[in-house]
């Protein structure tokens, strides 16, 4: 299973590779130009799903952001950029380790 992706986003409905995740797990989303802050007026939509195939949203950036989170149970995300939200390239980061363990 894949446990990392990393994309950059230079056009609308363009998604990351899928990364399997349980446990904890890092975000980051950072503009391709490397002006930091802003995203360029993009949004990026990070998505999860049960089966790597129906997608829910579940969160949204319009900024650069680091991020930790956690998951319960085995799920696979992506993030990307929806149609009609993109300006801006963007580089999006999406991992855990193989366990979801911190110190692993």
């Amino acid at each position: 299973m894949a446990t990392l992706t990393t994309a950059t986003i230079s056009a609308q409905n363009t998604w990351s590779d899928s990364v399997s995740i349980v446990g904890y797990f890092n975000f980051s989303v950072v503009a391709a130009s490397g002006t930091p802050g802003t995203l360029g007026g993009t949004t990026v939509t990070v998505q999860r799903s049960t089966d790597n195939s129906t997608w829910r949203d579940v969160d949204t950036f319009t900024n650069s952001a680091e991020e930790v989170g956690f998951d319960a149970e085995l799920m696979w995300y992506r993030a990307g950029v929806k149609t009609g939200e993109y300006t801006a390239s963007v580089i999006v980061r999406l991992g855990t380790s193989p366990n979801g363990l911190v110190n692993d």
